[in-house]
Formats: structure tokens, sequence, C-alpha cells
């Protein structure tokens, strides 16, 4: 009733063993000569740029906000340092980020029945020229703009470090992935 055989190795099992054992050792060969690089934070940096610069954002918005141009010089700087290898240089960079604050304005963006804002929109604007001297095809002068919007309930005073630190983190968001992170 049992009709189970015993299974001898052929000449064919043998050539397919022979057959992986040879491409398992020609990929464990191979595997030293392989560059692999791989980055946490997304970005593609090449290796010969080892250095950033980042010249201060004046602020030549019609509404200036005091406090602005530093606080967003300073945390371009934070981020490029915090998310790269990169090290950060007085003069000029490797790659270079300058610009100026082109705008910074609070506008009502919803209206209610009576004609009265429910809802009023900062909005900043910020002309970024990022000079990259390996790769000058990836420099770019682009202006980025992010807003954030606020009850009109509430004083522009008693929201504003918020929704500066907000739009801040945003736009250096977005410059960063331009000039990063090439996906």
């Amino acid at each position: 009733m049992n009709n189970i055989q015993a299974v001898k190795p052929g000449k064919n099992y043998l050539s397919t063993l022979k057959g992986v054992l040879f491409l398992m050792l020609l990929a464990v060969s191979l595997l030293p000569s392989c560059k692999i690089s791989y980055s946490l934070s997304g970005t593609n940096i090449p290796i010969e740029i080892t250095t950033f610069s980042v010249q201060y954002f004046p602020n030549r918005a019609p509404l200036v906000q005091a406090q602005l141009s530093q606080i967003f010089t300073d945390a371009l700087k934070d981020k490029v340092e915090g998310q790269t290898r990169l090290e950060m240089v007085t003069g000029f960079g490797d790659v270079d980020f300058s610009g100026e604050i082109k705008s910074y304005e609070t506008r009502p963006t919803a209206i209610t029945g009576n004609e009265t804002a429910a809802i009023n929109r900062l909005t900043i604007s910020i002309r970024v020229m990022y000079t990259n001297s390996f790769n000058p095809e990836e420099s770019f002068d682009t202006e980025f703009s992010r807003y954030e919007d606020y009850p009109s309930s509430s004083n522009l005073s008693d929201v504003e470090d918020e929704l500066i630190e907000l739009i801040v983190e945003n736009i250096i968001e977005d410059i960063f992935n331009k000039a990063f992170v090439n996906w």
C-alpha cells in the first residue's frame, strides 16, 4: 500500500546544486565591491560637498516683523546642520543659501454673514537663492510662501510667535527638500 519511493540524487540534481552554489559565491564575492549609500533624513548630497553657508536674510517686506530675519536665518542653519553631514562655514560654502523676506501680511479669509472676518491668515514669503558650486544646474532662485490661519477673535500679537514658528518650519522644510532631497 505504501508507494513511497526514495529519490536518488541524479546528474541533473547535482548540476543544479553546483549552479546555485556558483551563483551564491559570485554574489558574495561581488558584495564588497558594491557601494551602498543611505541616509535617514532622505538627503541626497554628493560626497564632494562638505560645507554649507547661510547668509543673513534681510526683511524687505512692506510690513516688517522685527525678529523674523533672525528667526528664519537661524532656523535654516539649524535644519541643514542637524539633518546633514555638512559643516557650516562663514563666507561661502560648497552650497550657499541667501535671499530676503519678501512679504509678511495678514488678511481676512472667511467673511461671516454680517460682513466681518471670521478667520484671518498670516502669510510669509521668502525668496531663496541656493547656489551649489559643484552642481550649478541644481542651483535655484525661488520664492517660497506659506500661511497659517487664526481666528479673528484673536489679536495677531497674541498668536504671532506660534504662527511664525509654524510657517518658518514649513518654509524651511520646502527649501531643504528642494535643495537636498531628490525624489
